[in-house]
Order: C-alpha cells, then structure tokens, then sequence
C-alpha cells in the first residue's frame, strides 16, 4: 500500500511530516482516523501507536493496517488514558491531526453535514453528546461565545439569542434547522461558507476540542522526551493560536516580567519550535486535496539531554 496514493485518506502534508519523522522508531498517530499518516509511518519502519475516540475509524484502520508494529487505543487523545497510554509507549515523535475526517463529513449519518435532512450530531466518538442535545441545553451566553470565539460570528450575540428563540418552539433536530436560524440572522444571501464556519463552531463545543488540546499539549511534549518531535496540523484559527502559543512559550524559557534588565528566573527553553512559522499545503497538494487548503503544519522538538 502506498500512503501517496492510497484513495482511502489522502493523508494531509504527509511529504514534511516524513521528512520530520525520519529516523524514528516510535510514533504516535494521536487523531488516527482511516490511517494515513499511520501508513506512512510503518511504511518508513516505525513502531506506531494509533489512538482514536471514534470506534468507525479504529475498526477500518485496523482492517486496513492490521497488528504488524500496530497498536490501538479507542479513546479520546486528550483523555487521561490516552495520556498513560503513551507515556508507557515512549515515543519519539508524535503527530496530532485535528478536525473531522473527509470520511466523517462524506458520512451524513454522523450529522457534520449541513446538506438538507442530515441529523444535528456532530459527535467524533461516543463519549460526547449530539448536537442536537448540546443545542438544547447550553446557555445563550456560552452559545454567543462559541459562535464569536469558534465561528469568527460578528453577530454572535443576535444570532444565539435567535437559536434560544427557536427552540423553545421547536427543537433542532436536523441541519435544516440549524441553516434556518442562521439564515434568518444573516439573511437569504448566506451561503455554504457561513454555515459551515457556524457548524464548525457548534462542533468544536460539542466535541471539547480547544480545551482538550490546550490541556493535553504539554504533557505530551513531556511523553516524547529529550529530541522528540510533536507534530500538530489545525484546521481552525483557534486551534492554531492554542499550538503557536504554547510553542513560543516553550521555546522562550524565560518566565520574568520584560520589564526585568536580567532572567532572574533561570527557566532555560525546553526545545524549539522549527520552523518558527507554519508551514502550509502548496497549491499542487490542494488541488488534490482540497482540505488542506486550510491546514496549519507546526513542529516542535525538545531539546537533547545535557
């Protein structure tokens, strides 16, 4: 099997990630979906483990990639099971694809889709509640917040307080309802780019993605040790600035307020970001693979034992 041209997932800036991993011998596929980029990883010699919160994509990747220096966990990556899971793995290089998979959005019974008649569901795995439910019961002012934080909304605040009306006369139950709150605040004009930026907002809250990355971040620089390099693909400008953030702190060391003339605090930086600036899909990969149109590529590598 080729991880280039397989047609099952074509894995998204596979071409820089290998040339980070190389040499490895222990990685983790911390968002696996249908294996990609796990592929790609035996295919170089590396022992992988792939992790997963969404049962789908396990049992494919496990028919696909079978048991041969493969190892599985279903499992939230953020959880503390995923955490235990690889520190005991010790790996040198680990990889974080964030967002939903082609294959998730292609599938309407999973409810990501704002096609007309698809379920308000929006669930990665089962740990979390649908859409639908999360629609129901979150409050307007957390609802306002998510709309402006996750969907870049500048009319957070109507359109929450839209939605709260609706359902108290109906439930939102499919993605017509969801597009019809919209539209009634954005007007008849709005099309496939706002209802998607809203539902990607809507599934970033149901599903906990910026918390559990924000938490989970650090602890996995730890699990990877001296040399080892995290690599972290977003989709979203939220999810970026919770990796870039986290990168310079880690690469500057030093805590002291700027005002101070000298480091009085004697942090020294854990490793460093490289390259400093995002690297992104060029206009060859995204005409074969629209979805990497907007995905952000960082790396960190910590540094070598003294």
């Amino acid at each position: 099997m080729d991880p280039m041209t397989d047609t099952l997932h074509v894995p998204v800036l596979l071409e820089p990630i290998l040339a980070r991993a190389a040499g490895s011998t222990r990685v983790v596929d911390g968002t696996l979906g249908h294996g990609g980029h796990a592929a790609a990883f035996l295919a170089i010699g590396a022992e992988v483990l792939g992790i997963d919160r969404d049962p789908d994509a396990i049992a494919t990747a496990t028919t696909r990639l079978g048991h041969d220096r493969m190892h599985y966990l279903l499992a939230p990556y953020a959880s503390e099971e995923a955490v235990r899971t690889v520190e005991a793995f010790h790996p040198d290089f680990l990889l974080l694809d964030l967002g939903v998979s082609s294959r998730q959005l292609d599938d309407e019974a999973r409810g990501f889709t704002f096609r007309p008649g698809a379920p308000l569901d929006m669930r990665m795995g089962p740990d979390a509640a649908p859409a639908s439910e999360w629609l129901a019961a979150v409050e307007e002012s957390e609802l306002q917040h998510v709309l402006r934080e996750y969907g870049d909304e500048p009319k957070a605040r109507r359109m929450a307080s839209e939605m709260v009306r609706r359902r108290e006369n109906a439930p939102f139950l499919t993605s017509d309802d969801l597009v019809n709150a919209i539209r009634a605040v954005l007007g008849h004009r709005s099309g496939p780019g706002d209802f998607a930026r809203i539902f990607q907002a809507i599934r970033i809250a149901v599903n906990d993605e910026l918390t559990g990355l924000e938490e989970v971040l650090p602890r996995f620089r730890q699990a990877l040790g001296s040399g080892g390099t995290l690599a972290v693909i977003s989709y979203h400008s939220g999810e970026d600035r919770v990796v870039k953030r986290a990168f310079r702190e880690w690469a500057s060391g030093c805590t002291c307020p700027p005002a101070f003339p000298i480091c009085v605090c004697g942090l020294l930086p854990l490793g460093r970001a490289e390259p400093r600036k995002a690297i992104v899909a060029d206009s060859d990969e995204i005409r074969t693979n629209p979805r990497a149109r907007s995905a952000r590529l960082r790396f960190f590598r910590n540094a070598d034992a003294t």
